[in-house]
């Protein structure tokens, strides 16, 4: 599990693309190699993946052709760059929410509005199967970095969310663009409400 706190961005050093199968390789930097071993559970722009070697400061881990289709991971590149955060251990502080690194889908960046100064907005177009799980003020992780949403229109499909400084010197947002894509993970908690209300309230046939 994750906070959805990222804890650095970091470089893309190989990718070994084979049937069905993708091997890439990120270069950590030395703080969060402390412990790290293999099997270990690291979240890559929000995707849950375990290290499979280490060997100094590059760490590798596979793909497979769920996570390929799915999620932004199936065009990852060297020399980009992806947001990393470690598991989390029972005590530590949660600063964001929590986060599995099981993404439902890829939201489509629309817009990035930095007209305002110190505000860095962006909107997101949203798989409109998930549109019914987010609501203005709640919690989603993009790219795995948990975020508030300001705004959210249903008629669109979109949402907007507002960056501070810090998430922009610690993530890849302040260097994404119209255009890309990023992994997106609702909420599980307000998933199963929804899900919930939606199950009761068939059952006595009423709709909403």
């Amino acid at each position: 599990m994750f906070t959805g706190i990222v804890q650095a961005y970091v470089e893309v050093s190989k990718v070994v693309k084979k049937t069905e199968l993708t091997s890439f390789t990120l270069t950590f930097p030395t703080d969060l190699l402390k412990g790290l071993k293999q099997g270990a559970s690291v979240a890559i722009d929000g995707v849950c993946f375990t290290a499979t070697k280490i060997d100094d400061k590059q760490v590798s881990f596979d793909a497979m052709k769920e996570t390929l289709q799915r999620t932004t991971i199936g065009n990852i590149k060297e020399e980009k760059y992806v947001n990393i955060e470690r598991s989390f251990k029972i005590g530590d502080e949660v600063g964001g929410h929590i986060v599995s690194g099981h993404v439902h889908g890829m939201a489509e960046i629309m817009g990035v509005d930095t007209s305002i100064p110190n505000n860095h907005i962006i909107t997101f177009k949203v798989p409109h199967y998930l549109m019914k799980y987010i609501f203005p003020k709640g919690y989603v992780a993009l790219n795995g970095v948990s975020l508030t949403t300001v705004d959210v229109n249903k008629t669109d499909n979109t949402l907007t969310v507002y960056l501070i400084p810090e998430t922009l010197k610690q993530t890849t947002f302040g260097i994404k663009e119209t255009g890309e894509l990023v992994n997106i993970e609702i909420d599980t908690q307000t998933q199963t409400i929804v899900d919930t209300v939606e199950r009761v309230l068939a059952e006595k046939n009423i709709s909403c």
